[in-house]
Parts: structure tokens; C-alpha cells; sequence
């Protein structure tokens, strides 16, 4: 089954806490804080893998974690890294956070890689916080939190050549002779459901063909296949736009082309301008030789290059594939409005993570938040002076006190941080 669109949830690693130990050797009194780092969280990374095809696995697997960060440890050993999670996805896939729609990497080449949720950094032991008035620190830092994130995966193909044209037509035979594909063929429509790709081997080069579902009047609306097909051809350089010209359906080949390239242009005109050789299949079934010179006569005006060509025979494929050579090899690739980028700098470091917000509940309560506020917070010894002062510090330091008195904070007042109330003194 070929799925080329999934939602995922993604969860980084959380850091491991610093730890609060003290040296405790015989014969060394008063040996200080020797409490080691804790580990960074592990990161989810995607990368691309040429082995895959489809993004089946991750439509049904909703949620991906890494490993978490462990602990410091006494004697001022670290923590171990938490292990990095990797998810492997088709060549060709975008990755796209949710939330902005940001791009966030286009993975276009095997074993292209980004790292989508970076692991929390590992919190410092009591090691760090030891100072000349701060002998025995009875407090660690936390490890920092996990980053969880929704994305969007999508699939777009990536070849040379995309094979273009209503259902039935030949496009699937085509692929099967010009290639070592092996499609599914048979004489009724919209039997290719799920792209196919092939290597053409040809003059000592090669180059990648691929069938995907015809597309109907009203393709671009999203009728028939129409979406799975339009949006696997828009990395292709070039468009084999192959005809019944034999009308073998009661259709006429002149109408067919104007539809499909109607369509085009109605879902995006950027497909309409790229290099389109026609593929006249079925001429070997042809019995109306007006209907031919009408056909042909139409192509020349339209500037199209046209081959005539039988699929099922043979007849003709050597020089239309030469053509798509041709043109592929003198390709210049367009500028297009490149898509917005997802800022990682900024994800990284966040302008606000030190910002101290507040506001007055219902209750009457003082209500204090901020990321790293609460990362202090839980690092916070409650039944340890020194940590509680280290974090009351901090607060008045980045304005949450005065933010508070602003919002009419009076003496013995409540102040809430998470879950924990305590009441306020102005000495």
C-alpha cells in the first residue's frame, strides 16, 4: 500500500537531573559537592532512506520518543546520553511542523538528515554551585524538558520523467517496456492506484520514469486520483504526455490533451510550462488516417514535439525515450517561491524562555509562569535555605516580583508556582 501523507507526533528525550551528592572518602573531611552532570536527552532525527517507498509504517504509528537523559551521579560522573531516536522515511519526503506549516527539511537525497525535537540538556550537579559563601550547595540543576512537536510528513516522488495522461492509455505498458518495472496492467481504468517508478538505461546513462495514477476532467478539484497524481509530478523535469491517438475509447485524442493540460494549469500553472513531449500510443490501431493529420496538424501548431509510438509493440520507444534524454539533459531548473523555513535558531533559543509572566487567578491567588522559571523551580531544594534563596533570587532578578506588586501584591498575600503556594513577605 503506497501512502505518501502521514501526522506523526514526535517527543525529544528530557535531561537528566544534576545530582546533589558530597564526597564522603576516609580521611578527607568536609570533602564538598561532587555531584555530576546529568545526560542530555536523546534527539529525533529523520533521514532519508532510497530503500523506502512509502510512508505506511508512520499512518499507523502515531507517536515516536527518544530515550531520556539519565541522571548525574556522585564523584562528578555524568549522566548517559539519552539514545537519539531515528525515523527513516521515503526519498523525497517533506518534513513540515505542524503548528507554523513551516518547512522544516526537504529530504531530497539518500541519507539526507534533520534533527526535528532537540534532546533537553542535561542539568548541572551541586558541583556548579559551589561559591565562597556557598560551601555545601544542597541542589542540582533539572534536566531540561522534552520537546514535543506534531509534523506533517509528505511524499513527493522524485524522478526524471513523469508519464501524464488520462486512464488506460498506456502509460503503465510504456513503463514496463522503457523499464525493469513491472506495473500492473489490465484494460480497465485507474488500474494504477499506487505510483510506480523505473530506470531507463539508455546510451550509458539513465535516467528515472515514473507512472502514477491517470488523472479525469476535474482532477485538479480532486476528482478521480487526481491529487495523488498532480503532486508526484511537480519534481519532475520533464512530461511524457502519452495519447490514445487511436481514440480506441470513443475519445478524441485532441480533447484528451487539452483536458489533461487544463488541469495542469488549474492546480498549478508551473507544471503547464514544463518540457511536454507527446506520446501518440496506439498508432498501430489507428484506421482513420484523417483523424491522424488532423491530430498531428494540431500538435505542430501547439509547438508540441510528437512520436508516434505502440507501447505494446515496441513501435517508436527508442526515439521517444531519446527525446526525453534530450530534454532532461538540457533542463534548467525554474525559480520558485521557496517555502517558508521553520527557524530552528529560534527554537533553540527562544527569545522569551527567560520571561517571567503573571496574572491573578479567580481565587485571588499570584500566579507566576516561565520555562525557565520552571526549570529552576524544579530543581528547587524546598527544605534547603540556600536553593530556596537561589530561586527567589531569580525571580526578583527577571522582574517576576515586581510584575506581581504591579499586579497589586500586597504582604501576606498567596503566590503560586505550579503547585506550590507560599505567602508572600515584603522585608
Amino acid at each position: 500500500m503506497f501512502v505518501d501523507r502521514a501526522e506523526i507526533t514526535i517527543e525529544s528525550g528530557k535531561g537528566g537531573n544534576g545530582a546533589v551528592t558530597f564526597r564522603r572518602d576516609p580521611y578527607v573531611p568536609d570533602g564538598g559537592p561532587d555531584g555530576g552532570d546529568g545526560g542530555n536527552g536523546g534527539s529525533v532525527i529523520f533521514v532519508a532512506d532510497r530503500n523506502l517507498r512509502t510512508l505506511m509504517d508512520l499512518k499507523y504509528k502515531r507517536k515516536y520518543k527518544a530515550e531520556n537523559g539519565q541522571p548525574g551521579m556522585k564523584r562528578n560522573k555524568f549522566g548517559k546520553k539519552g539514545q537519539d531516536l531515528y525515523i527513516k522515511v521515503p526519498v523525497g519526503t517533506m518534513i513540515i511542523d505542524k503548528e507554523t506549516g513551516h518547512l522544516m527539511k526537504d529530504l531530497t537525497v539518500d541519507g539526507d538528515s534533520v534533527v526535528a525535537a532537540k534532546g533537553g540538556r542535561g542539568g548541572k550537579g551541586n558541583v556548579h554551585y559551589k561559591s565562597s559563601i556557598r560551601q555545601a550547595p544542597n541542589f542540582a540543576e533539572a534536566g531540561g524538558p522534552a520537546k514535543v512537536r506534531d509534523v506533517i510528513l509528505e511524499l513527493k516522488l522524485i524522478a526524471d520523467v513523469g508519464l501524464l495522461g488520462f486512464p488506460n492509455v498506456g502509460k503503465s505498458t510504456l513503463l514496463s517496456v522503457s523499464t525493469n518495472s513491472k506495473p500492473k496492467i489490465a484494460g480497465y481504468h485507474f488500474t494504477t492506484i499506487d505510483p510506480n517508478l523505473g530506470v531507463v538505461y539508455l546510451y550509458d546513462t539513465s535516467f528515472v520514469m515514473a507512472d502514477i495514477a491517470g488523472i479525469i476532467e476535474g482532477a485538479s478539484q480532486g476528482a478521480g486520483l487526481g491529487f495523488k497524481f498532480l503532486k508526484h509530478i511537480e519534481r519532475t523535469k520533464v512530461l511524457i504526455h502519452v495519447i490514445d491517438v487511436a481514440g480506441s475509447e470513443g475519445r478524441d485524442p485532441i480533447e484528451d490533451y487539452k483536458k489533461i493540460n487544463a488541469e495542469l494549469v488549474a492546480f498549478d500553472p508551473r507544471l503547464a510550462e514544463k518540457p511536454q513531449i507527446v506520446a501518440a500510443n496506439k498508432a498501430d490501431l489507428v484506421t482513420d488516417e484523417d483523424k491522424l493529420t488532423e491530430f498531428m496538424g494540431f500538435m505542430e501548431k501547439e509547438g508540441r514535439e510528437v512520436y508516434l509510438i505502440s507501447a505494446a509493440t515496441k513501435q517508436g520507444i527508442d526515439e521517444l525515450l531519446a527525446a526525453a534524454l534530450r530534454k532532461i539533459e538540457t533542463y534548467v531548473e525554474p525559480e520558485e517561491e521557496p517555502m517558508t523555513m521553520f527557524d530552528f535558531e529560534a527554537d533553540e533559543h527562544e527569545e522569551d524562555y527567560k520571561l517571567i509572566t503573571g496574572y491573578v487567578d479567580e481565587d485571588g491567588v499570584y500566579v507566576l509562569e516561565g520555562k525557565q522559571l520552571m526549570k529552576i523551580f524544579n530543581s528547587t531544594n524546598f527544605t534547603d535555605n540556600g536553593s530556596i534563596r537561589y530561586l527567589y533570587r531569580y525571580i526578583e532578578k527577571n522582574g517576576g516580583i515586581k510584575l506581581l506588586k504591579e499586579l497589586g501584591l500586597k504582604d501576606g498575600d498567596t503566590v503560586r508556582i505550579e503547585d506550590f503556594e507560599f505567602e508572600y513577605t515584603d522585608d
